[in-house]
C-alpha cells in the first residue's frame, strides 16, 4: 500500500492561493501535509506560463512523500508541463481545469479568440475578468463572491497564450472533475477534456467549488488520496 502524505492544490488564474484555504484548512484536519503554491502568472509582475510551471515544480520537491495534486482552471497547465518529473506525483485531479497535450495553449483551446469578458489592459500585458460574480461564483453566497471578486488581480496575457511541452496526464493516473454548473468553461468542453483523464467525476457546482462547496471538494479529494494510496 502506496503511503500519500501530500497534496498540492494549485490554483488558477486572477485568484491567489487563498481561494483554497476552506479546502486546505480540511485536508490539514485530515493529517495530510498541503501545499499551496502562489503563481507567478498573477500580479503585477506578471510571469509566464514556464514560470508558473517552476513554481509548481518547487512545490512538489518540497513536499513529503508522493502527492496528490489538484489543479483549477488555468491552474492545470503547469501542472501538465511539469508534474510528470516531479517523481513524485501519484495522482492528477483536473478541477474544472485545461487538461491539453503538448503544442496546446489555453488560448488556442478556446479557439484563439479571447471571450468578452476578458478585459485586456491598455499595454496588452495582462488582463482582468469581467462579471465575475456570474462567470466565476454563480452558486456562492452574495458575500462570499463579493469578497473573492474583490481579490482577483490581473493575469499574464502571456501565460494563456505559451503552449505547453510536456503532458503529464500522459503518463500519471489522472482524475476530471467536472463542474455541471461552470460559465468559465462550458461543460460540453469539460467533457471533452476528460476524455484524456482515467476517471471522470462530477460535481454540482460553478466554476468555483473550493468556495461553493468546500466539504464536497475536501472529500473528493480525499477519496482519491485513499484510491491512490491503493
Amino acid at each position: 500500500m502506496r503511503k500519500i502524505s501530500s497534496v498540492v492544490l494549485v490554483h488558477g488564474a486572477w485568484h491567489s492561493p487563498s481561494c483554497w484555504s476552506q479546502v486546505a484548512c480540511r485536508l490539514l484536519g485530515s493529517g495530510l501535509d498541503v501545499r499551496v503554491p502562489e503563481l507567478r502568472s498573477v500580479g503585477p509582475t506578471a510571469g509566464g506560463l514556464a514560470a508558473d510551471a517552476e513554481v509548481v515544480r518547487a512545490a512538489l520537491a518540497d513536499a513529503p512523500g508522493e502527492a496528490v495534486v489538484v489543479a483549477h482552471s488555468y491552474g492545470g497547465l503547469p501542472v501538465t508541463e511539469v508534474a510528470a518529473r516531479a517523481g513524485n506525483v501519484a495522482h492528477l485531479v483536473y478541477l474544472c481545469a485545461f487538461m491539453l497535450g503538448p503544442g496546446e495553449s489555453l488560448l488556442s483551446a478556446i479557439g484563439g479568440q479571447e471571450p468578452p469578458w476578458w478585459i485586456t489592459s491598455t499595454d496588452g500585458r495582462t488582463m482582468l475578468p469581467d462579471r465575475a460574480r456570474d462567470i466565476f461564483y454563480n452558486d456562492c453566497s452574495d458575500e462570499v463572491a463579493a469578497a473573492a471578486a474583490a481579490a482577483l488581480r490581473p493575469q499574464s496575457r502571456a501565460s494563456f497564450a505559451e503552449p505547453l511541452g510536456a503532458a503529464a496526464w500522459q503518463e500519471l493516473p489522472s482524475t476530471y472533475v467536472i463542474c455541471e454548473r461552470d460559465n468559465a468553461i462550458p461543460v460540453f468542453a469539460q467533457e471533452a477534456m476528460a476524455r484524456r483523464a482515467r476517471d471522470v467525476r462530477r460535481l454540482d457546482a460553478g466554476h468555483s467549488p473550493f468556495l461553493s462547496q468546500p466539504d464536497e471538494v475536501a472529500a473528493l479529494v480525499r477519496d482519491i488520496v485513499a484510491a491512490a494510496a491503493g
